[in-house]
């Protein structure tokens, strides 16, 4: 099984017909992992979360939970239409995307990691961490990283 990770950015879109081209006799799981809105919310004096106001936590997170499996099923479709037999999967972060991304490849049937990097410069890459170079550091299956499709492929002639 190849594990796809899909966040519907353009990377993420392009990675799947790549992959498909490089493995698609693999039976796929489209990942989408989603942060629950209590990661970013302060907790209280007695150990709930404290939110601006508006709509109650428990309501924040079924609008970011259906949005999360929304985007998986863009994914999924994305992945059928390449010609993956595919399967969606939408995981709450763990802490980091990164994080979670390697926890869900330790499947016993997971055979190998596709993602599209954003394509960050390497100072933002350093300074905002990069999920596709922290999963290519800690996984221990092959990982697949496509990049833009207007990447620069000669550093000489960039300005």
């Amino acid at each position: 099984m190849i594990l796809i990770c899909y966040d519907a950015s353009p990377t993420a879109k392009r990675a799947i017909p790549v992959a498909h081209a490089l493995l698609g006799h693999k039976p796929a799981t489209v990942l989408h992992v989603w942060q629950p809105p209590n990661e970013f919310l302060q907790p209280d004096w007695f150990g709930g979360f404290t939110a601006p106001a508006g709509p109650p936590i428990a309501q924040l997170e079924r609008l970011a939970l259906d949005r999360a499996e929304r985007i998986t099923h863009e994914g999924v479709e994305l992945a059928r239409s390449a010609g993956f037999s595919s399967e969606p999967r939408t995981e709450p972060s763990a802490g980091s995307v990164w994080r979670t991304i390697i926890e869900v490849a330790r499947d016993p049937d997971a055979e190998a990691i596709v993602l599209g990097a954003l394509g960050l410069s390497t100072v933002q890459s350093v300074l905002l961490g990069s999920v596709s170079n922290a999963v290519v550091h800690h996984s221990h299956l092959p990982v697949l990283v496509v990049p833009r499709a207007d990447a620069t492929h000669n550093v000489r002639g960039a300005a």
